[in-house]
């Protein structure tokens, strides 16, 4: 009779994590950014035994934050601002996709972001980082989504995330 318990457990749990993997690549493809990688926010040791402190999610999305304040108080309107298709957008944000913040390896790190424009359309924007722990710089950004659709996916090719297009 025990045997016939453990052969059941067994096919429960075989059940689950097929269904588990098949839920995990659809919600791939439907979100084509790079995976959240979780970025520690410990410090650690180097080599030559001086601590070092690593970039966490909150050093990335404070560094979007004072990029995207200083772009609008510079601005006459007050809005951030992006040129995307021969066109300066004037948006306002929406949210910090703060369960997005990655790292991108080589001391580069990606945060995606929702801004509005003032006619309503919605757009993702990716804003790519770099530096150091309470001074992270936006170093490019780049319109992503119109509306929900998007202008590029991300793939990986040996273990570094690069943008294609959309065909």
């Amino acid at each position: 009779m025990k045997s016939g318990l453990i052969i059941v457990r067994l096919f429960i749990a075989i059940s689950v994590a097929c269904f588990l993997t098949a839920a995990t690549s659809l919600f791939a493809e439907s979100h084509p950014h790079p995976p959240i990688q979780r970025l520690p926010q410990v410090t650690t040791t180097s080599l030559q035994n001086t601590p070092t402190q690593q970039v966490s999610t909150v050093d990335i999305s404070a560094g979007i934050k004072r990029h995207i304040a200083s772009t609008r108080k510079q601005s006459s309107d007050k809005r951030f601002h992006i040129n995307y298709q021969g066109k300066n957008l004037a948006l306002d944000l929406i949210k910090i996709h703060d369960e997005q913040l990655s790292s991108l390896g080589g001391g580069k790190y990606f945060a995606c972001v929702d801004m509005k424009a003032t006619d309503g359309t919605v757009y993702d924007i990716d804003f790519f980082m770099a530096g150091q722990p309470g001074g992270m710089k936006v170093t490019e950004t780049s319109v992503h989504k119109v509306n929900g659709k998007p202008l590029y996916n991300w793939k990986e090719e040996n273990g570094v995330w690069k943008k294609v297009r959309v065909s």
